[in-house]
């Protein structure tokens, strides 16, 4: 089996980092990137076969060549035209996965050959430490045998799950952005312990920590994060009183509007990238 990374950035690389680390059944990988630089990084790193379109204008082509799988990993924008140049050189059995955000599945078959399978995937950046979440979604011609191909190449890098694609900027604004809610929390403890006269250097490492094991804490238990809040939160103690005053400023809605805002704006990228090819 040849799979082919297609502008492969850090996403990617992580994707292909744990394939190569996991993989019982060996597949060649090959990858493309912009610059010479950055395929002469992956070659080092992982002993692939790396090109880049600065040098070789049909890296994309070649890579795509005889291909069983092809992930293309550029950023939405160049979704299309990626899909336009290597659409010569797919085979009608070559899986073609898209890992950009907001390019919907019809707006990439359509660049492709017809009836080429095609998948949908989101994933979100703790896949790179093996923790991540990935929406699936087939396209139009992809069997449940080509969903499950696309779920095996990220189950060893965290949970998938197969949703319908109306739901994908959805799982984009829980899962995709929502390690970035974490972090934010995480500076808002920092912030928070610093007010309270703790200093800097050991406020990071009270509010890093913190996260980190009520994360492990979470994975861990069979309990819900409703229950282990509860647990934690005695009655007429120091974490109720907070609760409660975190309470009052509406942070279950803040959350919601902010998830919501950022499914908008996906919608809204899709059709600035429609408005721009």
């Amino acid at each position: 089996m040849k799979i082919a990374f297609l502008g492969c950035g850090s996403m990617g690389e992580a994707i292909m980092t744990v394939l190569l680390s996991s993989s019982t059944t060996h597949p060649t990988v090959v990858a493309t990137t912009r610059t010479a630089a950055r395929a002469a990084q992956l070659q080092a790193t992982h002993g692939i076969v790396a090109t880049s379109t600065a040098e070789n204008p049909f890296a994309n082509i070649e890579a795509a060549q005889d291909a069983s799988i092809v992930i293309l990993g550029t950023k939405p924008y160049g979704i299309a035209s990626l899909a336009r140049v290597i659409a010569g050189a797919l085979s009608p059995k070559t899986l073609v996965i898209t890992v950009a955000a907001a390019t919907s599945l019809d707006y990439v078959q359509k660049e492709l050959p017809p009836r080429q399978p095609l998948v949908r995937a989101m994933p979100n950046t703790p896949l790179k430490v093996g923790r991540g979440v990935v929406g699936l979604t087939g396209g139009e011609y992809a069997t449940a045998e080509h969903v499950q191909q696309a779920a095996e190449i990220f189950e060893a890098s965290g949970v998938v799950i197969e949703i319908p694609e109306a739901l994908q900027d959805a799982v984009s604004a829980i899962s995709g952005s929502g390690p970035a809610y974490v972090f934010y929390l995480t500076e808002a403890m920092a912030s928070a312990a610093r007010s309270l006269g703790i200093d800097p250097e050991t406020a990071a490492v009270l509010a890093r920590q913190t996260v980190i094991g009520a994360g492990t804490l979470l994975e861990q238990s069979q309990s819900s994060p409703e229950a282990l809040r509860r647990a934690v939160t005695s009655p007429n103690g120091t974490t109720e009183r907070a609760i409660a005053t975190i309470e009052t400023h509406k942070f279950v809605d803040i959350i919601t509007k902010g998830a919501a805002a950022a499914a908008v704006r996906a919608a809204e990228i899709a059709q600035e990238i429609r408005a721009e090819d």
